[in-house]
């Protein structure tokens, strides 16, 4: 390491490798790059700093402290950058910077509406951390999920759209005719209308090992972690389309790759099943469930399973595990905000309100809009919002789509 430099240790293929650099970068802050799959040096120190886990990217600062996979919040903390937004008021306040809410922000921002859009990670949401979007409508050949989010996030500032990255929100509050967000440095912000594109995260099985071996086999982006894998014998738990989408990349690096399904059939669409089940590197267990994550010498070696017809147990030896069980909603930002949410936590829009029992307050005059929430003038789009599709190209659809329903708000206000 050079003297006064930052050191990034990472590898070509990840996503958050690629994330860290770029944050530093677009504040023309030096620093050394290293490929652990290059330097078997780098990769032991990795290994050793975090107890023989490989988590990268671990970045290691001039005093000898080291990060391992931060947010952009926690690099700017470190560095300390200043993280504020320009102004404390705007026409519209956008949480996510996934498609939908980039894809919001070029539409309001096209039509003069002042918009602030805070993002607490990465820009472009899932889709960045995806290898390649092959049924993206306008490239024949795909598109790589960090290049697709690079191009919104440029769309969004040619416009004059306001991104702060390196920012949480925390709380989503109404005071009088205001709708006000709190970030997690005490910061306050507020807007004649706020839209909520937070997105999700992939759930847990919340069973034995899982927290221990998470990273150190156990993992949950096959994008980021496959190539760890040449060679070597993987289980996928889960049976729907992201469980059958990544068992297909995994078969690029991997030698097999055994599929763990709950159920007695996919929930997959029926040309990914088709592909999956042809393929001579995947085996597709049914009925059956990981009760425990197994391992030594601070790697997985082993899952306990049980087939929930039989009740038998037994252990599978694997080299890694990745768990795709679905998702689960970025709301807890909502707590006591009054914005109503399913039973599964994702936000409840348009029409569906007005079957949730009374009329929500606020809407005694009008119907609520097809992508607004039970508050008046707060907005939701994309993975976050209830009965939504959960698809890059529909999360668009429902940015631009909002956008057009806020500049309608916006003319009664």
């Amino acid at each position: 390491m050079r003297e006064q430099e930052i050191v990034v240790y990472g590898a070509h293929w990840c996503p958050d490798c690629r994330r860290c650099k770029q944050f530093l970068g677009e504040r023309q802050i030096p620093y050394q790059s290293v490929d652990v799959e290059k330097d078997p040096e780098a990769e032991r120190f990795v290994l050793e700093k975090n107890q023989g886990k490989r988590l990268i990217p671990m970045i290691v600062f001039p005093d000898g402290s080291y990060l391992v996979d931060p947010s952009n919040a926690e690099l700017a903390s470190k560095l300390g950058l200043k993280t504020d937004a320009a102004r404390s008021y705007y026409d519209l306040i956008i949480i996510g910077g996934g498609p939908a809410g980039l894809t919001a922000a070029v539409y309001t921002a096209r039509e003069a509406i002042d918009t602030l859009l805070i993002e607490h990670a990465a820009f472009g949401g899932q889709a960045a951390g995806t290898e390649t979007l092959e049924n993206m409508p306008g490239f024949p050949d795909g598109v790589g999920g960090m290049e697709f989010s690079n191009l919104l996030r440029r769309q969004a500032e040619r416009f004059g759209v306001e991104l702060l990255q390196t920012q949480e929100v925390v709380r989503v509050y109404r005071k009088g005719f205001y709708s006000c967000v709190e970030t997690s440095d005490g910061s306050r912000y507020s807007a004649r209308a706020l839209l909520i594109a937070a997105g999700s995260r992939y759930q847990h099985l919340d069973i034995p090992g899982e927290d221990e071996y998470t990273g150190a086999g156990v993992h949950f982006c096959a994008t980021c972690d496959a190539p760890f894998y040449k060679g070597k014998r993987v289980a996928v738990i889960g049976g729907g389309n992201s469980a059958a989408e990544e068992s297909l990349l995994l078969t690029r690096f991997a030698d097999q790759v055994i599929i763990l399904v709950r159920k007695g059939e996919f929930k997959a669409t029926r040309i990914i099943q088709e592909n999956v089940l042809r393929n001579p590197k995947i085996q597709v267990r049914w009925h059956t469930e990981v009760k425990e994550f197994i391992g030594g010498q601070s790697r997985l070696n082993k899952l306990r399973i049980r087939n929930n017809q039989t009740g038998i147990e037994e252990e599978l030896a694997v080299d890694g595990a990745f768990i795709f069980i679905g998702l689960i909603p970025n709301t807890g930002l909502l707590k006591n905000s009054g914005i109503i949410l399913d039973r599964w936590g994702f936000i409840v829009t348009g029409h569906a309100l007005l079957h949730q029992g009374e009329r929500p307050e606020g809407f005694e005059k009008r119907d609520p809009y097809l992508l607004e929430t039970s508050i008046p003038g707060i907005f939701a789009a994309g993975d976050v919002r209830a009965t939504s599709t959960k698809q890059v190209v529909s999360a668009a659809g429902e940015g631009s789509s909002a956008a057009l329903m806020i500049r309608e708000y916006l003319k009664e206000v």
